[in-house]
């Protein structure tokens, strides 16, 4: 007869029940790391504001096909402490080089089926330029500098991790990436 040992629970910054876990009411900064599929709406409603003339919300797609190979899904993972931080740092530079009344960061961990988000990116501004502009930037230095890992797994059962700074905003290789 086996007897099974108990189960020691996830430390906190492993847990993804203890997601999402950073939200700055001060600087309107919400961050979400997730397991469950990405909603735009909760997205935008966090970063609107009577102040607000623009509103801008990115979707980050899982494609069917990468360099013309078919793509089953991708898997997402990440240190949920390092990446927290690196967001925060992210979205307050923003807020401050753009003039942002809000920025909201969601990213799902896990696997993410054809068509569904990976990642959302919320902002808004006074004026449209600003929005643009700081949701760019928070977009691009997230696939830059967060450390969030996806694993491309292919239809003939195949799979490769990437790092999203192996790739520009146009999908070209970056140089000096492998």
């Amino acid at each position: 007869m086996t007897t099974s040992q108990p189960q020691s629970p996830l430390p906190a910054h492993l847990d993804p029940n203890t997601y999402p876990r950073t939200h700055n009411p001060t600087k309107n900064i919400h961050l979400t790391l997730t397991y469950t599929p990405l909603d735009a709406n909760i997205y935008l409603a966090q970063t609107s504001s009577p102040a607000a003339g623009a509103n801008i919300l990115f979707l980050g797609t899982t494609r069917d096909t990468f360099e013309g190979r078919p793509v089953s899904q991708l898997s997402y993972t990440c240190y949920p402490p390092l990446a927290l931080k690196t967001l925060t740092d992210i979205a307050e530079a923003a807020i401050e080089r753009h003039g942002l009344i809000g920025v909201s960061i969601a990213h799902r961990m896990g696997i993410v089926p054809i068509g569904e988000a990976s990642i959302a990116i919320a902002v808004s501004a006074g004026h449209r330029g600003a929005a643009w502009r700081g949701g760019e930037e928070v977009l691009e230095n997230c696939k830059e500098r967060a450390e969030i890992w996806k694993r491309e797994e292919f239809v003939d059962g195949g799979m490769e991790w990437r790092a999203n700074a192996d790739r520009d905003a146009e999908g070209k290789l970056v140089s000096g990436s492998s």
